[in-house]
């Protein structure tokens, strides 16, 4: 049996520079949201880029190096786990988006968001694209790196609070996650605005 991989488009618009943004981490009970923007030239060999969340690990780390290395400009940024309590998920998401917008060395003329939602950026336009992320290459490329960015940071965080298993779960709402909360309470990463304790972590 053959399988045809469909390569993601380079463009939504032909002519212009475009930054592809995404975020990881919104899902999450425990640690920060984590958003890139990714401008890539107009040379870049995307031929390997897909959405982050079909990619193995080591997959990903070596896709980030190929972007980091070749992209024309690329930025990651974080929103805290206290902020998000404050603001909500989803305007912290935002504000991740925007700070890493802000570093970017090359303004884009246009900004490509996976979702359905975005606050403007300053003057530039967006657009939202539902699965921007498996179907444009620069969204793609910036999804990759908001997920190894926000996996490291797990994986460093879990040194210091190996109960909760965010070296596998990433924070996100696992069994174990949940039953570690029951068990050992909640850390200063975990976020107070989120339902964090299971109503029934298994059946009886």
């Amino acid at each position: 049996m053959v399988r045809f991989i469909l390569m993601l488009h380079r463009h939504f618009q032909e002519g212009i520079i475009e930054a592809g943004c995404d975020e990881a981490g919104r899902g999450c009970l425990a640690g920060p949201v984590v958003a890139a923007a990714v401008i890539l030239s107009p040379d870049f060999d995307i031929r390997l880029l897909r959405d982050s969340k079909v990619l193995s690990a080591e997959k990903r780390f070596r896709l980030r190096e190929h972007i980091e290395k070749n992209a024309t400009a690329w930025a990651v940024s974080s929103t805290c786990n206290e902020m998000i309590d404050t603001i909500n998920i989803l305007q912290a998401s935002f504000v991740s988006m925007h700070k890493a917008i802000d570093q970017l060395e090359v303004q884009p003329d246009m900004l490509l968001i996976d979702g359905n939602r975005f606050k403007p950026y300053k003057t530039i336009p967006h657009r939202c694209l539902i699965k921007g992320d498996a179907n444009y290459a620069s969204i793609a490329a910036a999804s990759i790196l908001a997920k190894t960015y926000r996996d490291e940071l797990m994986f460093d965080y879990h040194e210091r609070y190996p109960n909760y298993g965010w070296d596998r779960n990433k924070g996100y709402p696992t069994t174990d996650h949940r039953a570690a909360i029951e068990i050992f309470g909640i850390t200063p990463l975990h976020r107070l605005s989120f339902n964090l304790r299971a109503r029934q972590l298994k059946l009886f």
